[in-house]
């Protein structure tokens, strides 16, 4: 495991910087080696930041096979954004080491960690602690089913709020807010305006993300990275649309 914490470090200074950045999540069952090689092309002609992979199924074993595809020809990060310990690649720059602390299902708040972890130390990649919060997108996901796990009410920001500020006061490094793949609603502005007041943490948030000015709102509300994946998938030059809306901001 790596002690130096290079794009935890991007992120945090980012945040204190007020910069907003755009991460590509690629879902390694949902991509062939065309729609993968747009991905890789659009990420740098747009400048995307980063690369998440991963997903909450993987039914075919390529994840390893992309991961070396990004990393060959491009310089954009790439973190793995794990469904399970079997999404767990060395070949990645980072992990995000998430814990569901929206749910109460154990295995997924510490149980899976356990197993994890001393895999992890043996490996040559940055272990970033995150707090994943399932907000209810307005229709079933996968991740809620497979989890067992009830979604925070989208119109509960009371809860949100405070689950937020117990994964901080726990330690945790990173905090992502997500209605789920395919969600018919993204998280609620009100509610990411009422989490990012309490938090000094990076705010990552994803979800039912389908347009430009829907990415500058979500980053207005005080999110810090926006995570764009199903989006893509059906339009690629989104990337291009929402990098840029986003990156205007920092200028």
């Amino acid at each position: 495991m790596r002690n130096n914490q290079h794009i935890y470090h991007d992120l945090k200074e980012g945040k204190k910087k007020g910069q907003k950045k755009l991460a590509v999540l690629i879902d390694p069952d949902k991509v062939n080696e065309r729609v993968i090689q747009q991905a890789i092309e659009l990420g740098i002609t747009a400048k995307v930041d980063y690369f998440f992979i991963g997903g909450s199924l993987l039914l075919k074993d390529e994840m390893n096979k992309w991961i070396q595809q990004i990393k060959q020809q491009s310089a954009i990060p790439v973190v793995i954004f794990p469904g399970s310990v079997y999404q767990i690649n060395e070949s990645a720059d980072a992990i995000l080491f998430l814990s569901l602390i929206s749910g109460r299902n154990p295995d997924l708040l510490i149980g899976q960690h356990v197993v994890a972890a001393p895999m992890l130390y043996h490996m040559d990649i940055e272990v970033i602690s995150t707090g994943y919060m399932l907000i209810d997108g307005g229709v079933p996901t996968t991740v809620s089913y497979l989890s067992n796990s009830t979604p925070i009410p989208a119109d509960k920001s009371p809860i949100a709020i405070s689950t937020a500020l117990a994964g901080e006061m726990l330690g945790l490094k990173m905090l992502y807010l997500e209605a789920g793949s395919g969600a018919r609603n993204s998280v609620p502005l009100d509610m990411i305006k009422a989490v990012s007041k309490y938090i000094s943490i990076p705010l990552i948030i994803g979800g039912g993300i389908r347009s430009p000015q829907m990415a500058v709102e979500i980053c207005k509300a005080g999110a810090d990275v926006i995570v764009v994946g199903n989006a893509f998938e059906k339009k690629p030059n989104l990337i291009k649309a929402i990098t840029q809306a986003i990156h205007s901001l920092n200028e």
